[in-house]
């Protein structure tokens, strides 16, 4: 039971990493746009604050749901049954109110305009055939990869074209890359520890990740099972 609960709390750890980790380089990018920059218009200036203020309205909005669920794993280890046995629909927060809707496959499109209205550049290809057939729990782990692959791309190549290519289909697997320019010597917060909570969530999803740099890009490589 104890070794069950520690690597719920491990998982849950992981999942405010990632969370955090892409909403405060968001805010990274978007205040330094308005530190340096000194060609931008009133307008640019004001947009450029509110979309400060929403990003940091949505690191509190995401970190209390995701202390919400700690919380409730308390309760269920004293009281009940844990929150996963649940029936569909009956989560909350830490405040009563129902959780958020966790990300899948479906949300990469806001992800990707998320980021490029903060400055980042991202090219996509997405191939992927037949996804209303993809499980959620893998759409959220595809989601997450790509999500802390651009977290890492802001923090190590800023300003750097990033290049996301997700492809697949049933009984072939869910496959991830995502590129960008390999800038020798930089290492910015937090060192390697988002690949290694990636190489941890792929690991438990059943998966494959590999990173390296190839012809002056650091290339991450993921694999995501997918039964036919």
């Amino acid at each position: 039971m104890e070794q069950a609960k520690l690597a719920e709390r491990l998982k849950i750890a992981q999942e405010m990493h990632d969370v955090l980790a892409h909403r405060i380089s968001l805010l990274a990018m978007l205040a330094g746009g308005l530190a340096y920059r000194k060609d931008l218009t009133p307008e640019q200036t004001r947009e450029t604050a509110l979309a400060i203020q929403e990003n940091a309205h949505h690191s509190l909005t995401e970190l209390r749901a995701v202390l919400g669920t700690l919380r409730r794993g308390d309760l269920a280890g004293q009281d009940g049954p844990a929150d996963q046995d649940r029936p569909a629909g009956q989560g909350g927060t830490a405040e009563g109110g129902p959780a958020p809707p966790q990300p899948t496959l479906a949300h990469l499109g806001a992800l990707f305009a998320e980021v490029r209205a903060a400055g980042q550049q991202v090219e996509v290809d997405d191939s992927v055939t037949d996804r209303e057939l993809l499980p959620a729990q893998t759409g959220r782990h595809a989601y997450r990869i790509v999500q802390e692959a651009l977290t890492n791309a802001r923090k190590h190549a800023p300003g750097s074209v990033v290049r996301a290519e997700i492809g697949g289909r049933p009984g072939d697997g869910l496959r991830i890359r995502v590129s960008n320019a390999a800038v020798p010597g930089r290492s910015g917060p937090g060192g390697r520890l988002g690949l290694v909570g990636l190489a941890e969530r792929t690991r438990m999803a059943g998966g494959r990740i590999t990173h390296d740099v190839r012809d002056g890009r650091f290339v991450l490589d993921a694999t995501l099972p997918w039964e036919a």
